[in-house]
C-alpha cells in the first residue's frame, strides 16, 4: 500500500511538473491570448512560483499534524482548478489559476517525500527522495518535449489547460482511495502552537539555511534559464528552429530523470551527501559555463543539456540533508522548509532576469550576446553553492557510523 501511495504522489508531482514548464514551449500563443509582452507573459508565468514558495510551509506543517490522506488529495484538486482556470484566457483568472497551480502543487512533492521517509527505510533516503524528483522532472521533460510537438501541429493552447485540469480533479479523486490512514499522533490539540514550535525548530537550524540556498542556487538554472527561456534563448542566441530548440531544451530535465535517483544512489552507497553535492555543483558549472560562451559544434547535440541535467540532480540532496539534520517528528515541515527557500529564489528571481533581458536589448545587444550578459550572475549563483556545500555539515550514514 505504502508503494502504491508513494507512486500516486509521485504521478501526482509528475502532472504538476508538466504544467510547470509547459508555458516555455507556448510563450508566443499566451502573449497572443492574453495580450501581453513577453515579459508580462513571464511575470503571469512565474506566479506559480509565488504560490508554490509560500505553501511550501503550510504544506510541510499540515503533513505532519494531518498526515498525507487528508491534504494531499486537496493539493491536486487546486492544482486542477488551477488549470481550468488558466485556460479561461482571461487575464485576472489566469493569474488566479497559475497562483493556485503553484500552491497546490507543491503538496506533491513534499506529500511524496513525506510518503516515502515515513514508509520506507533511512538507508534509502537520498535515493526516494531523487526518484521522487525523477517524476517531476520527466513532467517537466514533457512538458516541453511532448506538449511542444503537440502546440506546433494545432493543439489550441486553452484545449491543452482544459485537459490538464480535468486530469487534475481526476489525480484528486484518485489520491483519496489510495493514500493510507495514519494513526492519530500525540500531538496537542493547539496547532498554532505545535506549527510555530516546528518552525522556530528548522528554522533556527544553520543546517536549514544552507540546504535552502544551496539546493535554489542548483535549482534556478533549470527553473529560471532553461523552462521560461530556454527554447528562446536556443532560436535567438543560436538560431535553431523551434522544434529543435524544445528537444535541445527538453534535455535538460531529462537528464534529472537520470541524475536525481543515479545522484541519490550514490550518495545512500557511499552514505555521504556532501561530495555528490559538491561533484554534480561542479560539472554543472562547467556546462553552464559551455552552454552560454562555448560553441555548438565541440559536443554532439543534446549531451550538453543533458550532462548539465545530469549533474543538476544534486540539488535534491539537500532535501535529504535537512531531514537528516532535523528532528524526524518535523520531517514534513523540514522539507517545506527547504522548499520554502529553494523556490522563494525563483519567485523573486524571474522577474529579475526578464527586466535584465528587456533592458539589456534596449541597449542594443540581441542574440547570443544578450543571453550571455543576462545569464551571467547563474555563473556565479553556482559557484556559491559550491562554496556553501563545503561549509554544510555532512550527515550521511557513513559519518553516523
Amino acid at each position: 500500500m505504502a508503494i502504491a501511495a508513494w507512486l500516486l504522489a509521485s504521478i501526482y508531482y509528475f502532472y504538476q511538473y508538466t504544467l510547470r514548464s509547459a508555458p516555455s514551449v507556448m510563450m508566443p500563443e499566451l502573449s497572443e491570448a492574453f495580450g501581453l509582452s513577453a515579459l508580462g507573459v513571464a511575470a503571469l508565468v512565474g506566479l506559480f512560483y509565488f504560490g508554490y514558495s509560500p505553501f511550501s510551509l503550510v504544506a510541510g506543517v499540515a503533513l505532519d499534524r494531518l498526515g498525507a490522506k487528508k491534504v494531499v488529495p486537496l493539493g491536486a484538486a487546486f492544482v486542477g482548478i488551477g488549470a481550468l482556470l488558466f485556460a479561461t484566457g482571461s487575464e485576472s483568472a489566469a493569474n488566479v489559476g497559475r497562483f493556485l497551480q503553484g500552491a497546490g502543487g507543491v503538496f506533491a512533492l513534499i506529500g511524496a517525500i513525506y510518503i516515502a521517509t515515513k514508509h520506507f527505510s533511512a538507508t534509502l533516503a537520498a535515493t526516494m527522495i531523487g526518484a521522487t524528483q525523477m517524476f517531476g522532472m520527466a513532467g517537466g521533460a514533457a512538458g516541453q518535449f511532448a506538449v511542444g510537438p503537440m502546440i506546433a501541429k494545432g493543439l489550441p493552447w486553452n484545449y491543452f489547460w482544459l485537459g490538464m485540469g480535468a486530469i487534475g480533479i481526476i489525480l484528486s479523486v484518485a489520491l483519496i482511495f489510495i493514500l493510507p490512514k495514519e494513526e492519530k499522533s500525540n500531538q496537542s490539540d493547539n496547532w498554532v502552537k505545535d506549527s510555530i514550535n516546528a518552525f522556530k525548530s528548522v528554522f533556527s537550524n544553520p543546517q536549514s539555511i544552507l540546504c535552502g540556498i544551496i539546493a535554489g542556487l542548483l535549482f534556478i538554472p533549470t527553473t529560471i534559464f532553461d523552462m521560461v527561456w530556454g527554447v528562446r534563448f536556443l532560436q535567438e542566441g543560436h538560431g535553431f528552429d523551434y522544434s529543435t530548440a524544445v528537444i535541445r531544451s527538453s534535455m535538460v530535465p531529462i537528464g534529472w530523470i537520470i541524475g536525481c535517483p543515479l545522484l541519490g544512489f550514490i550518495s545512500d552507497k557511499i552514505g555521504r551527501r556532501k561530495p555528490v553535492i559538491i561533484g554534480g555543483a561542479t560539472v554543472l558549472l562547467g556546462c553552464l559555463a559551455f552552454i552560454l560562451y562555448g560553441p555548438t559544434t565541440v559536443f554532439p547535440p543534446y549531451v550538453l543539456g543533458l550532462l548539465a541535467g545530469l549533474a543538476s540532480g544534486a540539488a535534491m540532496l539537500p532535501y535529504t540533508v535537512i531531514k537528516e539534520a532535523n528532528s524526524p517528528k518535523y520531517g514534513g515541515t523540514a522539507t517545506g522548509v527547504v522548499n520554502f527557500i529553494n523556490f522563494t529564489f525563483s519567485a523573486l528571481l524571474g522577474p529579475v532576469f526578464a527586466n535584465i533581458l528587456i533592458n539589456i536589448s534596449e541597449t542594443g545587444k540581441q542574440g547570443l550576446e544578450k543571453f550571455q550578459a543576462a545569464f551571467q550572475p547563474l555563473l556565479f549563483g553556482v559557484g556559491l553553492a559550491i562554496i556553501l556545500a563545503i561549509i554544510l555539515k555532512e550527515t550521511g550514514t557513513a559519518i553516523k557510523k
